[in-house]
């Protein structure tokens, strides 16, 4: 018989278990001894733990947004502490732009340079995505961020080739329409709301990270693409600590292709139409 995710925790954690529930066929919550509530979580794919927990470890190294604590994973499993869950408040989302932007501060030592012990070939939620490390931020988002799922777009169909040509328009016009050169920032990587935990410590927490080196304006671009309580003051919060280059709005669609296409290849149709929208508005600002 497989290993179920009490057994799971039980061994990644070295405790006893005392209870467990499922939330989904993924996650479930286990409780420990002395009531310590985990969430284990089990992987779709070898080297998705790694990942994710390297990532998570990447992200709380720095001492900035709130981070459930790792306590094991392996191939198939991934135990984190659970999140108490609270409320979103003004407050917590102008802390959370604050310590957002602290985070992207503390660096990368590339684009596309995945966490320390974290694997080249990583995911973004299901789709795979490779971490491979450049020098120059357009060249780099186009060949290693946008054009691979662009083409599998086209190739499932899901895309039609004529209209891949505003997407590669785009590409070939990323160092005018980048704006100006920024050091690679550490970035969640698929930082959309679900991600996005409200704790009753009153902090915003992250968790579920596509962790890696990249331009600090794409975590931004994406809790605006599927929105996020408090919009306004995280933007606040965050330009309070370190303020966006000029013409940062008028770039969001550039930033959004990425998710936009990497969800137009594992949800279909609907998604494609925004990220050709997404396309037309970054070549028009």
């Amino acid at each position: 018989m497989s290993e179920g995710p009490g057994a799971a925790a039980a061994r990644l954690t070295g405790r006893p278990v005392t209870d467990e529930r499922p939330l989904s066929g993924a996650l479930t919550e286990v409780t420990l001894d002395h009531g310590h509530v985990v969430m284990v979580k089990r992987g779709s794919d070898p080297g998705a733990m790694r990942a994710e927990s390297a990532g998570l470890r990447w992200l709380a190294d720095a001492g900035t947004v709130r981070v459930p604590v790792v306590h094991g994973h392996d191939t198939g499993w991934l135990v984190t502490d659970r999140v108490p869950a609270g409320r979103p408040s003004a407050g917590a989302a102008a802390r959370f732009g604050r310590d957002l932007a602290a985070l992207h501060a503390a660096g990368a030592p590339a684009f596309g340079a995945p966490p320390p012990d974290g694997p080249e070939h990583a995911y973004i939620g299901l789709a795979p995505m490779r971490n491979v490390a450049g020098g120059d931020w357009p060249l780099w988002y186009a060949e290693h961020r946008v054009l691979p799922y662009l083409r599998s777009a086209v190739d499932g169909g899901t895309l039609r080739r004529a209209e891949a040509a505003v997407v590669e328009q785009v590409c070939e016009r990323l160092p005018q329409l980048a704006g100006p050169a920024e050091p690679p920032a550490r970035l969640h990587g698929d930082l959309w709301n679900g991600n996005v935990l409200w704790g009753v410590d009153g902090h915003a927490w992250v968790i579920d990270p596509a962790a890696h080196g990249g331009h600090r304006e794409t975590d931004l671009a994406m809790l605006r693409l599927f929105g996020c309580p408090h919009l306004d003051r995280v933007l606040d919060g965050y330009q309070e600590t370190a303020p966006l280059a000029e013409g940062w709005r008028d770039r969001v669609g550039l930033h959004q292709l990425f998710p936009l296409l990497v969800h137009t290849v594992l949800f279909g149709r609907g998604y494609a139409e925004q990220a050709l929208a997404a396309a037309r508005a970054a070549l028009t600002g």
